[in-house]
């Protein structure tokens, strides 16, 4: 009985850290904003906003409950199953205490792209996009393809994808950067050991709301309209709905393509834009204050994330954390928690 009752009193202290930690007031004045916004006769008046402010809503109250709902379970406690019970579900608020810095409650945007080597890159690009859409789906996020270009011969040259859900931005955005994968290549005869890279873009979707400070001119925008690629049959593109928009004054160029009218794949585009040039701003900040430092190393092919190796041995690696897991096969269905959750516990 002595054990349960300082397991409980070590899960009280836990718990009024946290509850601390997660700025509950501030929560709670932001959730009475968000249900008077959706008791608005005129809520529909702006269906995207509209659609945001429920999105967000429901997320918080999620989160809210929670909390009450572990502060009930660790009163109630009696046996050490429950002790274990309790524990697992502060450990999960826990990391979403970690999900707290700017834009982390924000939907994302994913970009794969395929490294230099041909078929081999194109594949592997093709292998991790499926790794993020399986983890998204095993969360029960929602994700919408934005722009595919498919490989010649198979995989993908480049796909970017929206994901919405609760902290989608806060638990994505360290998979950016180089990942490395190491095999026997399934295109070679001979079985030859292949080495390809792939580069993983993350971006918090983010409004005119969110940057005021980001002034996009009509001006400065080139827009371009094309057929979206199909594979033939019915619904074969015969308008021009998808679309390439270029930033004049940076050069960034993004394509939406994946809606079926022109003025949604222009609104996706848009919002693509603003997400990097908010990146680019953000990464010049860094630099400024890292070469302060005499040190800045760029989001690039030399950033090195992690290692994934199918031959000779099996294993795949994080390279900040040292986390690594001898079964490359799950991790490539979706199961990257490990991976993630050790890296929001970095400290910056």
């Amino acid at each position: 009985m002595q054990d349960i009752k300082s397991k409980v009193e070590e899960l009280s202290l836990r718990l009024t850290k946290l509850k601390e930690g997660l700025n509950l007031p501030k929560k709670k004045e932001r959730l009475a904003i968000l249900s008077a916004e959706a008791g608005a006769p005129n809520l529909w008046g702006d269906p995207e906003k509209a659609k945001k402010t429920l999105q967000e809503l429901s997320s918080l109250t999620k989160e809210l409950e929670g909390v009450n709902e572990i502060t009930a379970t660790v009163s109630a406690i009696s046996d050490l199953a429950e002790v274990a019970r309790a524990e697992k579900d502060i450990e999960k608020l826990e990391l979403v205490s970690f999900l707290s810095e700017q834009y982390d409650e924000k939907n994302a945007i994913v970009g794969v792209h395929a490294g230099q080597g041909g078929t081999e890159a194109m594949d592997w690009a093709n292998m991790l996009l499926r790794m993020y859409l399986r983890f998204c789906e095993r969360r029960g996020w929602k994700t919408t393809t934005l722009e595919l270009s498919e490989g010649e011969e198979a995989g993908v040259k480049s796909a970017t994808f929206k994901v919405e859900g609760q902290y989608a931005y806060g638990y994505l955005k360290n998979e950016a950067g180089t990942h490395r994968l190491v095999r026997q290549s399934p295109f070679n005869a001979d079985n030859l050991r292949q080495t390809s890279f792939a580069l993983v873009e993350v971006l918090p979707e983010l409004s005119e709301v969110d940057l005021p400070n980001i002034v996009v001119s009509e001006e400065d925008l080139d827009w371009q309209f094309f057929r979206a690629s199909s594979q033939g049959g019915q619904n074969v593109q015969k308008v021009s709905t998808a679309v390439r928009l270029t930033h004049k004054p940076t050069g960034i160029v993004v394509t939406a393509q994946s809606e079926r009218f022109q003025e949604q794949n222009r609104k996706n585009a848009l919002g693509l834009l603003r997400s990097k040039l908010w990146f680019r701003e953000k990464e010049a900040q860094k630099k400024t204050k890292k070469e302060l430092k005499g040190e800045y190393r760029p989001a690039s092919w030399g950033t090195q994330i992690r290692s994934y190796v199918l031959h000779p041995y099996k294993m795949v690696k994080d390279l900040r954390t040292e986390v690594e897991t001898s079964n490359p096969e799950a991790v490539l269905d979706g199961e990257i928690d490990e991976f993630i959750e050790a890296n929001l516990k970095l400290k910056p």
